[in-house]
């Protein structure tokens, strides 16, 4: 078997990520050497992989879920270009793991052009190495006032001469007028590598929607490859924070007698939120992401999580009240988490002349130290421990460092060398550990110990849950929910032979781009 498939979707969070994590699985499973690709990824959410050359890289923390579901180790090629939001007007780019340059709307329309070389150099470069490439689009592919200079979307499915298949979401409603519209907007070329649909995230009587089915394929030409079902077990990986509802998974009953409350802020600029997930697994924890300072009031445990602009988001947790929570929060002795970005919140001052480039600004002053900022990013791997028998691994991403801090006060995590990590002061606790809670003794004595602060005392951890065990039952899911819903035949065909011939235009398509 060889070739390739876009998976395109209707909207953002329409299920491309999924779809193609899951078409990953079941490949896998057959045998086949498949790879995963995002031309361009628009994410806060990554994950540290170790390039070639030894230093660390970020990929969208998609792919490297798309990775695992394929039986890989991440790899930067996976997703050659990840834009990291700090502002509603400028991202960074990050080319091939490493970031380059910040840009706006206007300047990203001269970096394109290297880009998008980048992103066919590294297509065709797994090509070459794998039997199939299962691609995964961005937003839409009807966005056509992006449409020129497209490389991720429909741009490269035509580089590739690959099919394409669009994912809708039925839960939002609409999706036949979405589906119908994205091939109705695409101009004639673009058409005819538009093979078929899926519906994603259905409840209820497939036998009402086969109507549906059967018009959309006569106003179309196209048919319906599944109907994926709805699954709540689906949640773990996360392509963005608004993917999550207010509470994370579901949460299984507690094995002692008590709960354990977990209020999560929802930063404006959050980034790998999927670090509170590990949490989320354990039963008798609800996490749930706010931005209600009632809600934190009301919690046993406040997280802070990671930003991608530390100060602005820090302003924002003051304008909104949330700051004033926070302190409350902490000055009545109950625990406080800050990873990444929120452990920079929490410091006596921050000093930042690159994200920002506000200067000196003041921190919560929830933890005796100082933070600065460097124009190059840590981007590596981690290993430590918090005590015997308590390994910690993790992983970091920021350009704010701890430029001084009260020795006297203890880390949350020491390495090997000796020296310390995060910091711990009373009930607060900080790190800027991505991922430290999936190491599983380290996660079980920390929510122990965030119990004992928060005086639930009848809350137990429970001493078999396995975080690496759950993600893999939900990529297993994602291959049976594929092999069982969608028409595998079609699809393989698709992939090895690709677009059907004699795909009918819809009107009124787009002029040729």
């Amino acid at each position: 078997m060889s070739g390739g498939l876009l998976v395109a979707g209707t909207t953002s969070d329409a299920g491309k990520s999924v779809l193609t994590a899951g078409i990953c699985r079941w490949l896998h499973r057959q045998g086949v050497r498949v790879a995963p690709f995002k031309a361009q990824n628009m994410s806060n959410n990554s994950a540290v992989v170790v390039g070639p050359d030894g230093r660390g890289g970020e990929i969208g923390r998609a792919q490297a879920m798309q990775a695992a579901a394929a039986g890989l180790a991440p790899d930067l090629r996976f997703n050659p270009v990840l834009l990291k939001p700090g502002s509603d007007l400028a991202s960074q780019v990050v080319l091939l793991g490493e970031a380059v340059e910040t840009v706006t709307a206007g300047t990203f329309r001269e970096l394109r052009p290297r880009l998008a070389e980048t992103a066919y150099t590294a297509l065709a470069e797994l090509r070459a190495e794998y039997d199939v490439v299962i691609c995964e689009g961005a937003g839409s592919p009807a966005e056509i006032n992006l449409r020129a200079g497209d490389y991720v979307n429909m741009g490269l499915a035509r580089h590739a001469g690959w099919p394409t298949i669009v994912v809708g979401d039925i839960d939002r409603g609409g999706v036949f007028a979405s589906m119908f519209g994205t091939v109705a907007l695409l101009d004639p070329a673009d058409q005819a590598l538009i093979a078929g649909f899926v519906i994603n995230k259905f409840r209820g009587d497939l036998g009402l929607l086969r109507p549906g089915l059967d018009m959309l394929r006569q106003v179309t030409g196209r048919p319906t490859y599944g109907v994926l079902p709805w699954s709540l077990d689906l949640w773990l990986d996360a392509e963005d924070s608004l993917a999550y509802g207010r509470v994370l998974g579901r949460p299984a009953a507690p094995h002692g007698t008590e709960w354990l409350d977990v209020a999560v802020v929802r930063l404006p600029r959050i980034s790998n939120a999927t670090d509170v997930e590990a949490l989320a697994t354990e039963p008798g924890v609800r996490v749930r992401l706010t931005v209600e300072p009632a809600e934190l009031a009301a919690a046993d445990l406040v997280v802070l999580p990671g930003s991608k602009s530390t100060v602005a988001d820090l302003a924002w947790l003051r304008e909104t009240g949330l700051a004033e929570a926070v302190l409350a929060h902490a000055a009545a002795g109950k625990p406080l988490l800050g990873i990444c970005g929120g452990f920079q919140m929490l410091a006596r001052e921050i000093n930042d002349p690159v994200e920002s480039r506000l200067g000196t600004v003041p921190g919560l002053g929830l933890l005796p130290l100082e933070i600065g900022f460097d124009q190059r990013k840590t981007v590596r791997q981690s290993v430590g421990s918090a005590g015997p028998d308590l390994p910690v691994r993790g992983y970091e991403i920021h350009h704010g460092y701890v430029s001084s801090a009260d020795p006297t006060v203890a880390p949350l995590i020491t390495l090997a060398d000796g020296s310390g990590e995060g910091m711990v002061l009373g009930a607060v606790h900080g790190t800027h550990w991505h991922g430290a809670f999936e190491s599983d003794a380290f996660r079980r004595r920390f929510l122990t110990e965030a119990a004992r602060l928060a005086g639930r005392h009848g809350f137990r951890v429970a001493t078999d849950n396995v975080f690496a065990a759950a993600r893999e039952r939900s990529l297993d899911l994602l291959g049976d929910l594929v092999e069982e819903h969608l028409d595998t035949d079609a699809l393989w065909r698709l992939i090895e032979t690709g677009p059907p011939p004699g795909l009918p235009f819809v009107p009124p398509g787009a002029p040729p781009g």
